[in-house]
């Protein structure tokens, strides 16, 4: 009998050890197949988001352009894997959950991953190239960039990483109010704050330019407002009464 916590405690390293081990055996098995695509990924990036004014990318040291074009293959491996090692983490949490749980689970970590790559997508395909043509404006003759292509990625990453957060706000706003953490009244009262803190964050996450935090802030403000309309319209559901059906008052 006394062993028996020591063996459950045990059973669940055991466990999560599998799904740690499943989940690299994958990305490992994609890895060759990211870094097959990752110059095309490279190329394809740099004549999206370059204007002609500030050429092409340069690297500085022998090696880099390898680091870089190895680290691109490892996410894209990682995000071709992400479906997978979602399923893993889900059946390794399943039974430790109660049936509530898993439904606002299931509710709430598609949206959130969708929402991700939403801003992954919306901060390489216009963020970055209107940021880019910004900075063409200070080349002058006088003035030449010459861009590094690690401090390139490095900026694509940081943007990417910053939008895929803050693109979770519908998903927290409505998630803190459907589990009773604060209401919509309280959020609608609470917009100066609101908006202070994405400027805050978004200054954080971005560059230190204007453009880009505008750009970041502008439309987590407008998902701020999506998550508050969504919120309103669930407003009241514990994630217990979810089946029930239960509806309340809205937000406007």
């Amino acid at each position: 009998m006394s062993d028996a916590p020591e063996n459950t405690l045990l059973g669940h390293l055991e466990a999560l050890r599998g799904v740690v081990l499943r989940c690299l055996a994958v990305t490992a098995l994609l890895f060759p197949i990211g870094y097959v695509v990752s110059p095309l990924v490279i190329t394809g990036l740099v004549r999206w988001c370059l204007p002609p004014a500030l050429g092409g990318l340069h690297f500085f040291s022998p090696l880099e352009a390898f680091v870089v074009q190895l680290k691109l293959a490892l996410l894209l491996a990682l995000a071709a894997a992400y479906p997978w090692i979602l399923v893993q983490v889900w059946r390794f949490l399943v039974p430790a959950l109660h049936e509530h749980e898993r439904r606002f689970l299931r509710r709430w970590v598609p949206a959130a991953s969708l929402l991700f790559f939403a801003g992954v997508i919306f901060s390489a395909l216009l963020v970055l190239p209107l940021l880019m043509q910004f900075s063409s404006q200070f080349a002058d003759e006088q003035l030449r960039p010459m861009l590094g292509l690690a401090q390139f990625f490095s900026l694509a990453g940081w943007l990417s990483l910053g939008f895929g957060v803050m693109f979770q706000t519908p998903v927290l706003t409505a998630a803190a109010v459907q589990l009773g953490l604060v209401s919509c009244a309280d959020l609608r009262r609470q917009r100066p704050i609101v908006m202070t803190v994405i400027l805050i964050v978004a200054a954080i996450l971005t560059p230190p330019d204007v453009v880009s935090q505008l750009l970041l802030a502008i439309p987590t403000w407008l998902l701020f407002e999506l998550g508050l309309f969504w919120a309103g319209r669930r407003e009241g559901k514990a994630p217990s009464a979810v089946a029930v059906g239960e509806d309340a008052d809205g937000c406007s």
